[in-house]
């Protein structure tokens, strides 16, 4: 007799009911739209702080380019030189980069402007949007 009791209470209790998935379906719901937009906001920010290295690391390789030919190269060399001898440059002793000259994290080219309007040289990317100004992760990131 209690073996058959609890068969039968085995057999009630097989699955779950259609609320209880609903109910584990809000919640999990109501997770992925709090956390959500919190992660994918990180997303943004890292592209700009890689924006901001990139641009400190392509300084720095354009200060030793500098410092081995008494110049910066002009905006019509612009930062390839960094990687390839330019023609009639005697005291170029790159590379200067260990790599090719990176796309910004959006993958257009970084603009590079010699003499700069703010300082010596501008390096800059335009953002995610690709045009001048913006806010956010749409912003422009410099060197200035």
């Amino acid at each position: 007799m209690i073996k058959r009791n609890l068969k039968s209470n085995r057999s009630r209790h097989r699955g779950f009911t259609l609320l209880e998935l609903l109910v584990v379906m809000v919640i999990i719901g109501l997770l992925v739209g709090y956390v959500g937009p919190r992660y994918f906001s990180q997303i943004g920010k890292s592209e700009t702080k890689a924006a901001r290295a990139q641009i400190d690391a392509l300084e720095k390789a354009l200060d030793q380019y500098r410092i081995d030919t008494g110049h910066y190269p002009s905006s019509d060399q612009g930062l390839a030189v960094l990687n390839e001898r330019p023609a009639n440059e005697v005291n170029w002793a790159g590379p200067y980069l260990k790599r090719a000259v990176p796309m910004d994290p959006w993958g257009r080219p970084y603009l590079y402007k010699m003499p700069g309007e703010h300082g010596e040289i501008d390096l800059s990317s335009l953002g995610k949007d690709g045009q001048p100004g913006g806010q956010g992760d749409a912003a422009d990131v410099s060197n200035w």
